[in-house]
């Protein structure tokens, strides 16, 4: 589906939660992991893994692997790679807020493979916005969302833990 107005995030979560659900049934769930890349994507896969059961999550900067590094620098409040379970051998839910250009995929992956050699990496976000710059696709992706090359999705988030909602909102691009 297609959409051209601001995406609900709240339904969205919900459609990427039940496809988890799926792609991590409860008897191979032992075998799974969730990161998410800071911010947007650590704040879904924090309350995934909690909707889930599964432990920790793990939260993945980007930072030092991006190909624009040189001109962005470190985000001021960006937090360090944090990875509470081994990655060698494990299926790695990747999840991300936004896909656009592939480009902060690419560096989450580069990040994680840093720490060891996943069995898989599936890749999973709430929305699409596509303008791909590199071969990259989501296993699942809740909505995708036209929108002008000006704009951009923006995720919040109110709430903590289990109470945790989420929301989209559109922005101008600087």
């Amino acid at each position: 589906m297609t959409q051209t107005s601001t995406p609900d995030a709240e339904a969205l979560y919900h459609a990427l939660r039940d496809q988890a659900q799926a792609l991590m049934p409860s008897s191979e769930r032992a075998r799974w992991s969730v990161a998410g890349i800071y911010s947007g994507g650590a704040w879904i896969a924090e309350r995934l893994a909690s909707d889930l059961q599964l432990g920790g999550h793990g939260v993945i900067n980007v930072a030092f692997h991006r190909d624009d590094y040189a001109k962005k620098g470190l985000h001021s409040q960006a937090q360090s790679t944090t990875l509470p379970f081994e990655v060698e051998d494990r299926n790695i839910l990747l999840i991300d807020d936004v896909l656009a250009t592939g480009r902060t995929i690419r560096a989450a992956v580069n990040e994680l493979f840093d720490y060891g050699r996943p069995a898989r990496v599936a890749l999973a976000v709430l929305a699409d916005r596509g303008g791909r710059e590199l071969p990259i696709a989501a296993e699942f992706a809740a909505v995708t969302v036209a929108l002008p090359q000006d704009k951009t999705l923006v995720l919040s988030r109110q709430g903590e833990g289990a109470d945790t909602r989420f929301a989209f909102a559109t922005e101008v691009r600087s």
